[in-house]
């Protein structure tokens, strides 16, 4: 049985199902849905709980084990699998078939698997999940929805604020949900209840590291990749969050490339400007110097590098994001 993500929560003041299946693209989601229905079967007395990570000499047989080693002082059971590649492979695969044949009473199985391709999702060990127990796909939402995403989040601790805000966060995280859980987490923190000003958003997510985020993009700009790696050291000691980095220099080479494109095809660069909406002198200045080291094919190359950081700041690539956040502001200050 397939279920929509907002239909968790009136599942979940229900006796709950023996068999739960979370997966999707948004680690942050996967987390929370799981989250909650962890707390319901602590509520419905589902005192005990064993979890079970699949990896590399995982043994199958540990699941049929950890569902019927029942206390015998507690209640009833969870079993929280989680598969983090999502490949439980042949030998895993039969494994679930036979478990779920056979669901233990008094154990209660949650499952947890990343975003799955089509090929997994027609896997006979994936339709049997569905065939015995509740699927739920979360995913982020896509870029449109987002604010009201943050709305809605926003409301859950009693804020709100105008469009105009809510564009505003959305753009500095990038579609990042975790990004955007964290600063409105911290925008409820920082203000009282009611409605919140954009110029109490922007102070609030702009704030973190915000006086060496923008050298760091001066350096990218003037080319000083020495000063650059400087910088990025001195976020990471400082705890800087990845995802508003990343919408630093993201931000920076969709500009980019953006001028360089309209300039090849001809377009002046004032014009240019003024399509992006850069009216200041002084980053005019910068932005024009970088473009005449910067080509378009270099700058489709960053674009696709950034893709791959925030794939990785997500847990969906492995990875040393520090690592790649080097790399990348090298390759845009190079000379």
């Amino acid at each position: 049985m397939n279920l929509r993500p907002d239909q968790l929560a009136s599942q979940l003041d229900k006796p709950l199902a023996p068999l739960w299946v979370l997966f999707g693209n948004e680690p942050l989601l996967v987390l929370e849905a799981g989250d909650a229905i962890r707390a319901s079967a602590r509520r419905q007395g589902f005192s005990e709980r064993e979890t079970l990570v699949v990896g590399q000499g995982f043994r199958w047989e540990s699941l049929t084990m950890a569902a019927g080693n029942m206390s015998l002082f507690g209640g009833e059971k969870l079993v929280d699998l989680r598969i983090p590649t999502g490949k439980p492979g042949r030998e895993g695969g039969d494994a679930l078939q036979r478990y779920l044949a056979h669901l233990p009473a008094g154990v209660l199985t949650l499952i947890t698997l990343p975003e799955l391709d089509w090929q997994t999702r027609k896997t006979a060990w994936f339709k049997a999940l569905g065939e015995h127990g509740i699927i739920i796909e979360l995913n982020a939402p896509e870029r449109e929805r987002l604010p009201a995403w943050i709305a809605h989040r926003l409301a859950a601790q009693q804020q709100s604020a105008d469009p105009e805000a809510l564009s505003f966060i959305a753009d500095h995280v990038e579609g990042n949900l975790l990004a955007a859980h964290q600063e409105i987490r911290k925008l409820g923190l920082l203000h009282p209840e009611g409605k919140l000003s954009l110029e109490q958003i922007q102070d609030a997510v702009l704030n973190v590291a915000r006086y060496d985020i923008d050298k760091l993009r001066q350096a990218v700009l003037e080319g000083d990749p020495a000063r650059c790696a400087r910088l990025l050291e001195g976020l990471k000691g400082e705890g800087a969050a990845p995802p508003l980095i990343l919408w630093a220099l993201a931000n920076e080479t969709r500009s980019l490339a953006s001028l360089r494109a309209g300039r090849d095809a001809g377009q002046p660069l004032a014009a240019l400007f003024k399509s992006e909406r850069i009216f200041d002198n002084k980053r005019q200045q910068a932005l024009g110097r970088a473009l005449e080291r910067l080509s378009q094919s270099g700058l489709r190359a960053a674009l696709m590098h950034a893709a791959r950081i925030d794939r990785m700041i997500k847990g969906l690539v492995a990875g040393d994001v520090w690592d790649e956040f080097l790399q990348l502001a090298l390759r845009l200050a190079r000379r």
